[in-house]
């Protein structure tokens, strides 16, 4: 059983329990004053499962790339059983089912190492994690004991279909149907799914369906029904490999057990699945991300031009940079918010009556954070993938090099578990719904930060004279910032707010800088009293070149808002407050990329590994 990360010690004696902050509680505090879990507290555990995982993908996986992008028949399902011999399906199944019930930290890094091929990543994810968790999580008792072990071992593969032709984003406008039988006995479903993954391959599937046309809610379907069709593969862009396909109910009976939670909950089943499928994806495009990283800087080693390797140009060097600090930006906030999560789960009592739903609660308080590694994560891998086609040149836009495939790949995950669009929305919105009903103190806090800069001459002095002192200051300027101006946008606008959806994007930004910068600096002071000298030097070199890039978008998006609030009244005494949060005094970053440049190129790719 692997130990849960909320008993490591931090400074004080505090324990990362007794230090836990709600969903959101990032924007309440003075930056990088609470302790966060991070990579370097992986126990042996995670790590055995990390290695467990990284050997299956590179003996069992990526040498059948191809057969795998050609949909070789029955290699899927194949690969899948394989993945469920070592034990991946099991983690988040409770033990008296058939499974491991590990803690989210394991799930996390498994769907972190299996990245490295997209379409078995995907494939992977749609069946141990969309597909499976509704009935984990929603499932009668009966039910799991019936298929829960089953989903173990991939005896049966899993799929969630909730979209259909008419509604993508806007999940509940569904229009397919569920009635019960005139003899109570079952559900007769009819309607239509489209882009559903694995459908070609999954046994039994999610489907989502509206209670005589009213009450939205969830049914498990065995592929067998009489009545239920999958259709032809969809041609894509990217990842061939997996099974992408409609579905069609014609009058299609399953057993009246077969619905999922309650009738009319649906959207709590859809919407908390989602929220777990992002964190799942923030961890797995972050591990793609650490794999095309890897490919971009072995290519720069090797390809010369003008009678030198492309390694030793420094513009070359500085995107190899950007690419580990964007990398290391999304592992900080990935394992800060699995720590946070298992910490709420291991807070569940084992018998708790109500426990699936107390673990669903204890997840969902960090849904915001989920939304934040999704679009950052998703976001950096595609910049990181353009990257690594743009240093390969040519060669790159060639299928017979892997950054064409990771290129096309990556494309998708800005559209999967809810656009990035979607959320943006959700980010600002959430937090400023848990600020309305009092479970957030946001409003207290803006208005108390507004009042310290109305009166206030010039920045925040350093929190400290420790190390990392001038980007711990970084950190504070950019909360303050975020909560000063969703704190005034909220005030300005009320509940017109919403309506206000390129604002409240660029709010989300600001949330994600905060989120962001607070997360790396506190990961990298951390690192200064734990690792070796050289591990401490790589970190506190991210942490430099990652809090000033983050400031100066912050305040940079802080100042747009602000314009955009006040076109003409209000908007000087607004600056003039912001302006109370600009600190001129910072280093050059040149000097450091180059830095990390070498730490990258010296280890081909990422440099902070875990094994």
């Amino acid at each position: 059983m692997v130990v849960s990360p909320r008993f490591q010690t931090f400074e004080g004696g505090q324990t990362e329990e007794q230090a836990l902050l709600p969903g959101g509680g990032f924007l309440l505090h003075t930056a990088c004053t609470h302790p966060i879990f991070t990579a370097e507290q992986f126990t042996e555990e995670h790590r055995a499962f990390y290695r467990t995982a990284t050997d299956f993908i590179e003996q069992e996986v990526t040498p059948r790339h191809k057969d795998i992008e050609a949909k070789q028949p029955g290699l899927m399902p194949t690969l899948l059983r394989k993945a469920g011999e070592l034990g991946f399906h099991m983690i988040d199944i409770p033990e008296q089912f058939g499974g491991l019930g590990l803690d989210k930290t394991t799930s996390c890094l498994v769907a972190e190492a299996l990245a490295r091929q997209g379409s078995f990543s995907v494939a992977l994810g749609a069946h141990n994690g969309i597909g499976m968790l509704p009935l984990v999580f929603f499932g009668s008792d009966a039910l799991k004991e019936a298929y829960l072990p089953k989903f173990a071992t991939a005896e049966i593969i899993g799929a969630y279909a909730l979209t259909e032709p008419g509604s993508g984003s806007d999940a509940l406008a569904a229009k397919t149907t569920a009635k019960l039988s005139d003899d109570g006995q079952h559900w007769i479903l009819n309607g239509s799914k489209m882009w559903i993954t694995n459908a070609n391959i999954a046994d039994m599937f999610t489907v989502f369906a509206k209670i005589d046309g009213k009450r939205f809610s969830a049914f498990l379907v065995p592929r067998n029904a009489p009545g239920f069709e999958v259709g032809r593969e969809e041609p894509k862009m990217g990842i061939h490999g997996s099974s992408t396909c409609a579905l069609s109910f014609d009058n299609v009976k399953i057993p009246k057990e077969n619905l999922l939670g309650e009738e009319g909950r649906g959207h709590k089943i859809a919407f908390n699945i989602l929220n777990m499928g992002r964190l799942r994806l923030g961890v797995a495009v972050m591990g793609g991300s650490k794999f095309v990283l890897g490919l971009a800087a072995k290519y720069a080693k090797e390809r010369k031009q003008f009678d030198r390797t492309l390694a030793e140009f420094p513009i070359i060097q500085q995107k190899l940079a950007d690419m580990a600090v964007a990398i290391y930006k999304a592992e900080s906030c990935a394992y800060r918010t699995t720590g946070n999560i298992d910490a709420a789960m291991a807070r569940v009592a084992k018998d708790d009556p109500n426990r699936p739903a107390r673990l669903v609660e204890a997840i969902e308080e960090y849904n915001v954070e989920a939304s934040i590694m999704k679009v950052s994560g998703s976001e950096g891998l595609d910049a990181i993938v353009d990257e690594a086609v743009q240093i390969h040149g040519g060669y790159g836009y060639s299928e017979d090099y892997s950054v064409e495939v990771a290129y096309r790949d990556s494309r998708i995950n800005r559209i999967f578990e809810g656009t990035n669009e979607i959320n943006r929305m959700l980010i600002p919105g959430t937090i400023l719904k848990r600020a309305m009903k009092g479970t957030l103190a946001l409003l207290p806090v803006a208005q108390s930060i507004q009042d310290t800069l109305h009166r206030a001459r010039s920045p925040i002095p350093p929190l400290s004279d420790g190390p990392l002192a001038q980007e711990a200051q970084l950190a504070e300027l950019v909360r303050r910032a975020t909560v000063y101006t969703m704190g005034t946008a909220a005030m300005k606008l009320m509940t017109d707010l919403e309506k206000e959806q390129e604002q409240l994007a660029m709010i989300a930004d600001l949330c994600m800088d905060a989120y962001a910068i607070d997360s790396v600096v506190r990961r990298a002071i951390q690192a200064q009293a734990t690792e070796t000298p050289a591990r401490a030097e790589l970190h506190r070199l991210f942490a430099e070149v990652a809090a000033l890039q983050i400031y100066e978008d912050a305040m940079a998006r802080a100042r747009r808002v602000v314009v955009e609030l006040f076109p003409d009244e209000d908007q000087y005494t607004r600056f003039m407050e912001l302006k109370r949060l600009h600190l001129d005094d910072t280093m050059p970053v040149i000097p450091l990329r180059r830095r990390l440049a070498r730490a990258v190129l010296d280890a081909d790719g990422y440099p902070l590994r875990y094994l």
